[in-house]
C-alpha cells in the first residue's frame, strides 16, 4: 500500500460511513452500503481495511461434514490463517444465517493476527466471546449452528457479491455504528479526502446549527457558507459564542 493510500485509511478512521457514502455518490456510485449488515456491538472500535474475500456456496451432504470442516485445507480455516493484518475478512454467505459464518474461537486468531476485523452478509455463533475479543465484526444476524450444516466454503481472495455490493479483494471497508460501506480500491484517496474534508465542515455547521441557526444557506454547504468555514479554521475553529 502506497503512502497516499495509508494516509487516506487514516483519514478514513475519523469519518463517518455516511460522508465515506455521500463522496461516493458524488462520483456516480450508488450501490456502496452493504444492506442489512450491522454491527455486533455498539462500542466496537471503527473499521478501516482492505478486503480479503471468502466466498462461500449452499452444503452438500457428501462434501460437507465436521471431519472435512477440521482439515488443513478446508477454506473458511485457512482464510482465518491467510487474511493479512490490517486485512478486513469479507464473508460472501450469500445472505444465509442458517449456519455460522464464524465462531469466538476465530475470531480471536484473528485478532491475534492483526486482522482488522470482519464483516458478512450471514451470521455469527458464539456473540460474546467474538465481542470480547476486541475485534470488529459485523453481521445480518446471529447463527448458532455450525457451518458446515449450511456453508460450503468455495473461493478465497476472488471477487465477491455481499450483502447486495460487489467486493473486489483491496477494496478499503469502512465500517461503523451506522454499518459498512466499500470503496473501490483506485479511488480511495480522493474519497477519503473529500470524506475527510466533509467531516470538518460539518463540525462547523454543527456549532453554527446549535446556536441558533438555519440550516438553508448552510446545509448543505454552499460556496458563501464555505468561505465562511474557511474564515472559521483560519480563526482557531471558534465557539459562535467566542467570535460573536
Amino acid at each position: 500500500m502506497s503512502p497516499a493510500e495509508e494516509a487516506a485509511l487514516e483519514q478514513l478512521r475519523q469519518v463517518g460511513t455516511a460522508n465515506v457514502a455521500n463522496a461516493l455518490y458524488t462520483r456516480g456510485f450508488r450501490n456502496v452500503v452493504l444492506h442489512g449488515v450491522v454491527p455486533l456491538g455498539t462500542d466496537q472500535e471503527q473499521l478501516v481495511g482492505p478486503a480479503y474475500t471468502l466466498r462461500f456456496i449452499p452444503a452438500r451432504e457428501d462434501l460437507d461434514s465436521l471431519d472435512e470442516y477440521a482439515e488443513d485445507s478446508n477454506l473458511h480455516r485457512r482464510a482465518i490463517e491467510e487474511a493479512p493484518p490490517g486485512s478486513v475478512l469479507v464473508i460472501d454467505a450469500f445472505g444465509s444465517t442458517r449456519a455460522s459464518s464464524m465462531g469466538d474461537m476465530m475470531a480471536t486468531r484473528l485478532r491475534q493476527r492483526g486482522v482488522a476485523g470482519v464483516v458478512t452478509d450471514g451470521g455469527y455463533r458464539d456473540a460474546t466471546g467474538i465481542a470480547a475479543t476486541g475485534l470488529p465484526c459485523y453481521q445480518t444476524g446471529g447463527a448458532p449452528p455450525a457451518t458446515p450444516i449450511a456453508l460450503h466454503p468455495i473461493a478465497l481472495d476472488e471477487p465477491v457479491g455481499c450483502a447486495g455490493v460487489a467486493v473486489y479483494p483491496g477494496d478499503i471497508v469502512v465500517g461503523d455504528r451506522d454499518g459498512v460501506v466499500v470503496v473501490p480500491r483506485h479511488l480511495v484517496v480522493e474519497v477519503a479526502q473529500a470524506a475527510y474534508d466533509a467531516h470538518q465542515y460539518e463540525q462547523f455547521a454543527e456549532l453554527q446549527i446549535g446556536a441558533g441557526r438555519p440550516i438553508f444557506g448552510l446545509f448543505p454547504a454552499t460556496p458563501e457558507s464555505r468561505t465562511e468555514y474557511d474564515a472559521w479554521v483560519a480563526a482557531g475553529r471558534p465557539h459562535p459564542e467566542e467570535s460573536a
